[in-house]
């Protein structure tokens, strides 16, 4: 089997996951040995995903940027002194204003996601019956050919599904996936 580089990007998520099967895996795999590119696109976005996904992100004490400001400002040379701090107070504004979305956007966010790339249902009814697998990531519509661990199943509506942290299967769900 041989991807090309749009089928690669479309499964880089899903390939970080580990949720593509075996002959997929293996194309991939072949395709970033001689890819540059598409190398970099799974790199950058195994970069973002450690990244978002690093605990260590905390918000800075209130004031911290001011004083980053004035100690920089003390060491700065004279001509550049003026471009260099509103760069730094330019930074630490952008630091500050990051740590603030993504404490806000992880308070609203609800469930954790059993997925770090998976995307909200928008719309899926509550009381639809889907299937999910115990050790996977994903709830299905039954039938979907996608399903991991057949012999693992259980069904429950999309409400508990989504409460579990599942996300709707991109390929049977499509109609109710984000951007899909």
């Amino acid at each position: 089997m041989v991807v090309s580089c749009e089928e690669v990007w479309r499964e880089v998520s899903n390939y970080l996951d580990g949720e593509v099967e075996p002959g997929l895996r293996i194309a991939i795999q072949e395709h970033l040995r001689g890819c540059k590119h598409c190398t970099a696109v799974l790199d950058g976005t195994r970069n973002v995903l450690q990244l978002y996904g690093d605990e260590r992100m905390l918000e800075v004490p209130l004031g911290f940027s001011q004083r980053l400001h004035q100690r920089l400002g003390e060491n700065m040379p004279g001509n550049r002194r003026n471009f260099l701090g509103w760069m730094v107070a330019a930074a630490a504004a952008v630091l500050v204003g990051g740590s603030i979305e993504v404490a806000r956007s992880s308070a609203l966010r609800g469930p954790k996601r059993r997925s770090e790339q998976a995307q909200a249902g928008a719309g899926v009814p509550p009381d639809m019956m889907v299937v999910v697998s115990e050790n996977g990531k994903l709830f299905h519509l039954a039938g979907c050919s996608f399903i991991h661990e057949k012999n693992k199943l259980r069904t429950v509506t999309a409400a508990e599904a989504s409460r579990e942290g599942y996300a709707p299967c991109v390929r049977c769900m499509k109609k109710y996936v984000a951007n899909g």
